[in-house]
Order: C-alpha cells, then sequence, then structure tokens
C-alpha cells in the first residue's frame, strides 16, 4: 500500500485526483498507475483501470484471479465492475470514498451475490494517509482552483 500511496502522490504533483493502484501477483508487483484523467482527457482513465489493463497486457490474460489489487481510495462503479469482469481476486484499498464507493459504502459491486464472480475486500489500510492525501488534494483545489498543474492555453478555444 506504500507504494500505491506513493503513485496517488505523483498523480497529486500533475494535477490528478491522487488515486494510485497497483497490481500484485505471486508477491510481485506487475503492474501500476495513477489517475491520469486530465493528462489523457479520457474519464476512463482511473488509476484502478489503467492497473488492470497493464496487468492484463503483461500477463497476456485477462483473467486476474490471482491477482491483489492496492488501491488507496475505495474504487467507483467502473472501477469495480471491470474488476469483477477481470475476475480479480483480491482488492486491497485504504480509504473509503463515501460519495461513489463501490466496495461496501455506497454500494457493493465486488460482492453482490447476483454476479458472476466476487472479489475478496480488504479496506482501512494506511487509511488516514490515503484520506488525507485526498483532502488535501481537494482543499488545494477549492482554493486556487488547480493542483501541481500548470496552466495551459492547449486546449483554450481561441488560444
Amino acid at each position: 500500500m506504500t507504494k500505491a500511496l506513493e503513485l496517488a502522490r505523483r498523480g497529486y504533483l500533475r494535477g490528478e485526483v491522487p488515486v494510485g493502484a497497483l497490481v500484485v501477483e505471486n508477491d510481485d508487483i506487475i503492474a501500476w498507475a495513477c489517475n491520469e484523467k486530465e493528462r489523457r482527457s479520457d474519464a476512463t482513465a482511473h488509476a484502478e483501470m489503467l492497473a488492470l489493463q497493464r496487468a492484463a497486457a503483461y500477463l497476456g490474460k485477462w483473467r486476474l484471479t490471482g491477482a491483489t489489487m492496492y488501491s488507496t481510495l475505495e474504487p467507483c462503479v467502473m472501477c469495480a465492475g471491470a474488476m469483477v469482469n477481470a475476475r480479480l481476486g483480491r482488492l486491497v484499498y485504504g480509504a473509503r470514498d463515501s460519495k461513489a464507493g463501490a466496495a461496501g459504502s455506497v454500494m457493493d459491486i465486488l460482492r453482490h451475490p447476483a454476479l458472476n464472480h466476487q472479489v475478496e475486500i480488504e479496506e482501512g489500510i494506511l487509511k488516514k494517509e490515503c484520506a488525507e492525501l485526498m483532502s488535501s488534494f481537494f482543499a488545494d483545489l477549492r482554493r486556487d482552483g488547480r493542483v501541481g498543474r500548470r496552466r495551459s492555453t492547449r486546449n483554450r478555444v481561441g488560444g
């Protein structure tokens, strides 16, 4: 989880919502990512989605039944759905997401009995550190409208 927190901090410095995720199989880190939504202008570029994609590419298969994902934040519905579809074996996460969490707080996609696969969940690892990083990010964002990123005119209309 310490490595996932480092990845989240890296995202924070890039102006991304600070979520870090990594996938471990047989005690080896096989994939990792931080959020890249802003950089890619892609709403699906969540750390968990990118880590799942990279893990599948590394292993050469989409089924991740023997893998564990470590994430600093409880996954959203999209990421939880991807974890179920990837047949992820286990998820370990830090902070709950009381607005969009889909691993037990708002809803529980990962253990829903109607789905064809359930993911084992362990929560609260480095919870305080993960939650504080998220709180700091949004406090900075509310204060000056940006965090860590340089202002760009690249996508500005007429600019």
